[in-house]
């Protein structure tokens, strides 16, 4: 997987202890992300459930897990 393009968001500044969400294109059906301070997890998912995440976050769906 050394040849995959990591994206950083523009908001990410570079850094000691600035860690951040990368993510990668995998294939037309694959999105791959990874934690910046641990790149060797990387999860997959798709187009889709990634946008309704994205959602969910954007409209508060998860508010009430934050302690």
């Amino acid at each position: 997987m050394s040849d995959i393009q990591w994206q950083k968001s523009s908001y990410s500044a570079d850094g000691p202890g600035n860690a951040c969400v990368e993510l990668a294109h995998a294939s037309d059906t694959a999105i791959l992300l990874r934690e910046s301070d641990d790149p060797h997890v990387i999860i997959t998912t798709t187009p889709v459930a990634l946008r309704a995440l994205m959602r969910g976050i954007k409209t508060g769906d998860f508010d009430t897990l934050a302690g």
